[in-house]
Formats: C-alpha cells, sequence, structure tokens
C-alpha cells in the first residue's frame, strides 16, 4: 500500500515537471533557446537537454543500462522538447506499471533526479524573464495537473494572476 501511494505521488510530481515545463517553454522566442546569462551559463537548450539526461538516469534504476550524460543536441527546440517529454512520459509509464526500483527508493528518487528537473524547470523559467520573455505567473494549487498527462500537451493556467507588477511593457 505504502509503494503505491509513492508511486501516485511521483506520477503526480512527474505530471508537475511537465506542466511546469510548458509553462516555462510556451511561446519562448527562436533566440531564448541560445541565450547565455553569462560565466560560462547553460543555455535553456543545454538545460533542456540536461533535464532529459537527468531523467533519462533516472530511468536506468528502473531499466539498467545507462543513458548519455550529454545527449546530441537535436535539429531544433521542438524536438529536443519532444525528447524531452518522450522520456518523461517512457519515465512515467515505467512507475505507472508498478516496475521495480534497482538500488533506490522511492524517496531517493524524487529528492535525487526528479527534484534536480524541477530545478531546472526553474533556472529556464528565470532565464526567461532575464531574456526578457517572462513566464506569466499563476496560482499553480489550482493547476490542471493530471499524471497521465506527460505530454507537450498541457492546459492553459486555470489561475493566472490577474496583476503582475513585475511584467515587462
Amino acid at each position: 500500500m505504502k509503494q503505491k501511494i509513492e508511486r501516485e505521488l511521483l506520477k503526480h510530481f512527474l505530471a508537475a515537471v511537465a506542466y511546469r515545463t510548458q509553462k516555462a517553454v510556451r511561446e519562448a522566442p527562436g533566440h531564448f533557446w541560445t541565450f547565455s546569462a553569462g560565466r560560462k551559463s547553460r543555455t535553456p537548450a543545454d538545460i533542456l537537454r540536461h533535464m532529459t539526461s537527468v531523467l533519462g538516469y533516472a530511468r536506468t534504476f528502473i531499466l539498467g543500462g545507462q543513458y548519455p550524460m550529454h545527449p546530441d543536441p537535436l535539429a531544433n527546440e521542438d524536438e529536443e522538447i519532444n525528447r524531452f517529454h518522450e522520456v518523461l512520459e517512457n519515465l512515467g509509464h515505467l512507475l505507472a506499471e508498478g516496475a521495480p526500483l534497482h538500488g533506490i527508493s522511492e524517496q531517493q528518487l524524487l529528492q535525487g533526479p526528479l527534484s534536480d528537473v524541477m530545478t531546472h524547470v526553474g533556472q529556464l523559467a528565470l532565464l526567461r524573464r532575464l531574456f526578457g520573455s517572462p513566464v506569466p505567473p499563476e496560482d499553480f494549487v489550482f493547476a490542471d495537473i493530471v499524471p497521465e498527462r506527460l505530454g507537450r500537451n498541457q492546459s492553459a493556467p486555470r489561475r493566472p494572476d490577474t496583476e503582475w507588477p513585475e511584467k515587462l511593457d
């Protein structure tokens, strides 16, 4: 019973990652993907590839094997976003079908790779602001987050903030 509850929470967390990632990248200007905040920081494209790699690493605790630390860049950001969601969907499917974890617990999966991915989602949102194309805020408590929906097709905000004093004009 405990493992079933933990798996449900992990699936919901993955759905929150999918939702927040799409929020951070939806309608991002094309030049955003190569934006650098300086000092050898990752570009948004680099961060998204790293997020895919971290999710691939998380899958190795179920499937074994390895996932490349630095996946080869794809032709464009659309393909990168698709690859990210494919790996996310695959991990969600494995967790949903009850595939066993090897060498770690559900809590370790959450505190390690999954929390790392969510941190990087925040970096994408921050880089959008620094780039001059900020992500509109919303009350995420009421977001339409569905554990079975891990792809690009995420809902629009249910409760976007009506006042947004830091919005760039």
